[in-house]
């Protein structure tokens, strides 16, 4: 095995001088639920483990009538505190899926990441249960595919769903440690598209996948929920060094998400939705040239020249600077906002299905969509 790059090594050295200066103060362990999904034969639990303090070192309000003074207060919260976390390494995890227990354990960052065979859950939104040495046990969602759904919806988060003007170091920095939550806007018709797909499409899967840190998913989550957007897993990922380097590629981590969900349901289309602000253009460009028959469409949000300017630093999309692509197979959708991209997604998801239907009734050609 090739030795560790330097950046792991440090951050492992230092998270374990952190975890033993902690714990010697009498700090114990949280687990926190992410939501998992998964279909008949295997399901993905996500979570992760953290150092916190004891109850009885930071009092409370009641969780009778100040409860929603707490809820109001975690809203209000400012983006920086997320980031203040200790992760608990190593620590021996006990994931419960009804009668079934299948123990794991937290990696080097303390995140949980466990593929689970065979459930034995039906269809739908189910809860799971895990549990950790001196932890209280907690309940984590995991939504389970249905065998029969052929469309899935994979949604990127930022200047997509949620206007962050990302990833300008000190625009960045401002929205996600300072601003309250509540002070970021969304991005208009997203949420509304979303609904309609998935009244159209009942039972498929929706899938958010960005570059944010894990860090933020109480918060992303938080916010879809206020805001109307469905319910579904968020693959985010962690923004501290690996094995290999001191950052992670962002574009790696799409790329990986984006095969992963393909190999996981062989049998479902992707609509795959993003913005022309950075990269989600060519990679979902590439992901379509290798595997044009796991996806149905391509959205692409396109931003104002002023949110351009926000994101990269000129007013028009870095789509202008790439060499000229040879032509998808795949349909790609344009517009401003989900107003302007719902009837051109909904137009391309009824001829695939008119051509679906076709090849199922005589059995012969391949169904092919015109860009």
């Amino acid at each position: 095995m090739a030795r560790p790059h330097a950046a792991s090594i440090v951050e492992d050295a230092w998270h374990r001088r952190v975890d033993s200066f902690l714990r010697g103060r009498g700090w114990g362990t949280r687990v926190l639920g992410h939501t998992g999904y998964g279909s008949q034969e295997f399901v993905r639990v996500l979570g992760r483990v953290l150092l916190t303090r004891r109850p009885e070192d930071h009092p409370r309000a009641d969780a009778g009538a100040g409860g929603s003074e707490l809820r109001r207060a975690d809203d209000e919260r400012r983006g920086w505190r997320a980031f203040i976390t200790a992760p608990a390494m190593n620590v021996p995890v006990t994931v419960t899926i009804g009668d079934r227990v299948v123990e794991t354990s937290s990696d080097r960052s303390g995140y949980i990441d466990v593929r689970i065979p065979d459930p034995g859950l039906p269809a739908g939104w189910h809860e799971v249960t895990l549990a950790a040495v001196g932890a209280e046990s907690i309940e984590a969602s995991v939504v389970i595919v249905g065998a029969d759904e052929k469309i899935g919806l994979i949604s990127d988060i930022d200047d997509t769903v949620i206007s962050t003007s990302l990833p300008r170091p000190m625009i960045a920095a401002w929205n996600t440690f300072v601003k309250s939550e509540n002070a970021r806007h969304v991005v208009p018709g997203m949420a509304t598209m979303y609904r309609a797909l998935l009244e159209e499409h009942p039972g498929a899967p929706m899938v958010y996948v960005s570059t944010g840190a894990w860090n933020t998913a109480p918060t992303l989550t938080r916010f879809l929920r206020r805001h109307g957007y469905p319910a579904g897993p968020l693959l985010l990922t962690d923004w501290g060094p690996t094995n290999t380097g001191w950052f992670r590629s962002g574009q790696d981590h799409k790329m990986s998400c984006l095969h992963r969900l393909a190999n996981e349901f062989p049998d479902i289309r992707w609509v795959l939705i993003g913005d022309d602000g950075q990269h989600d253009p060519k990679i979902y460009g590439e992901f379509s040239d290798q595997r044009p028959d796991r996806v149905a469409a391509v959205a692409i949000r396109e931003l104002t020249p002023q949110e351009q300017v926000l994101s990269h630093g000129i007013p028009v999309s870095l789509e202008e600077f790439e060499p000229l692509r040879k032509r998808q197979e795949v349909p790609v959708c344009r517009a401003g906002d989900g107003y302007g991209l719902r009837p051109q997604v909904e137009h391309v998801l009824e001829v695939l299905a008119e051509a679906d239907d076709q090849l199922a009734n005589d059995g012969t050609g391949e169904a092919v969509i015109e860009p």
